[in-house]
């Protein structure tokens, strides 16, 4: 049987919307959605009802899980945080390992985080541009071949990049349009992985004209 796999990126954040909350924040690297990003998350769950996904991961950032619970809670699943689809640990962005929430108090937070599951991958600051790819790639894999349903896997800009590379087993970085809520569909038959949509966002009302990283 065929597996798909979905990478989603984040939906937008509220530093992009309002760039002096980075300023007084008490965590901020991490910034939850926007409104505008509410919005976007939720019509990214629409688009993905009656596509058979069965797990869901996301990135630690508050920006991930909050995407992926609107999504959750649109096809009544849990989520499974995992570290290893962390946004990149960039130094020349931030100063310090980024602080985000313990995983007791998201799960508080957000019922729907399965608190049984453990990161298979773990994040590590600081990461260079190459370190980050592989990072994402290892872990798509490991998550792939683990659970072999079809699964959403939420991340950030240069994770979505490196998920596609893993599942692709390519080391030339594809063309991906890691726009904000895009999606990324690979399919696998006979192992071997398709991409059959390339950063797509016809799902959502709203799109960003220029792509951000950070």
């Amino acid at each position: 049987m065929p597996q798909t796999v979905w990478i989603a990126r984040h939906g937008n954040r509220l530093d992009f919307v309002n760039p002096e909350w980075f300023n007084t924040a008490e965590r901020r690297y991490d910034p939850p959605l926007s409104d505008d990003g509410l919005v976007q998350a939720q019509q990214l769950g629409q688009r993905l009802v009656g596509e058979g996904i069965t797990h869901i991961f996301a990135s630690p950032f508050l920006r991930t899980v909050q995407t992926a619970i609107l999504v959750a809670e649109i096809l009544d699943l849990t989520i499974k945080v995992e570290s290893g689809l962390s946004e990149w640990l960039n130094p020349h962005w931030m100063t310090a390992m980024p602080e985000t929430l313990p995983l007791v108090d998201l799960a508080e937070n957000f019922p729907r985080i399965d608190f049984s599951y453990t990161s298979r991958v773990t994040a590590n600051y600081p990461e260079t541009s190459e370190q980050v790819l592989k990072r994402a790639g290892k872990t798509a894999k490991l998550l792939a071949t683990e659970f072999s349903e079809n699964i959403l896997l939420v991340g950030h800009g240069a994770s979505v990049l490196g998920m596609a590379m893993g599942l692709l087993d390519v080391t030339v970085e594809p063309e991906i349009n890691a726009a904000l809520c895009c999606l990324v569909k690979l399919v696998r038959d006979d192992q071997e992985w398709v991409m059959e949509l390339n950063g797509d966002v016809s799902h959502l009302s709203q799109v960003e004209k220029v792509i951000r990283f950070n």
